[in-house]
């Protein structure tokens, strides 16, 4: 499990993002954002309903660009979903409160910022 808070600190640091709101009073749904302005990353509130989960309720997800290759080997690991409203050959959604792992979730936005610079 990993805190938005702890991505958004990984980001500062790795690669001096800054957190970025775009959407008007919505200061739940964060862009991870080069700058150029391309996006490499969004963690957004997303209803279990849209995610095919089957419990009421909100689940917290970020999406995350990767190589379809490795999008084939990824689908089915505990927390990992098609891509929440983005191709989803080419991206992924990963719920935080997962057991997915954390370090493997960092090596995944690295990849992410690679991939959309």
């Amino acid at each position: 499990m990993i805190s938005r808070s702890e991505i958004f600190e990984f980001v500062k640091d790795k690669y001096n993002t800054h957190i970025d709101y775009p959407f008007e009073n919505d200061f739940d749904s964060a862009v991870l954002r080069h700058v150029n302005g391309k996006w490499y990353g969004l963690i957004i509130h997303v209803k279990n309903k849209s995610l095919h989960i089957e419990k009421e309720g909100i689940t917290e997800i970020i999406n995350l660009k990767i190589d379809p290759e490795l999008n084939h080997f990824l689908k089915g690991q505990v927390g990992v979903l098609p891509a929440y409203h983005m191709n989803k050959e080419h991206w992924i959604s990963i719920i935080l409160a997962s057991d997915f792992d954390k370090d493997e979730l960092l090596s995944l936005i690295d990849m992410s910022f690679e991939l959309t610079k």
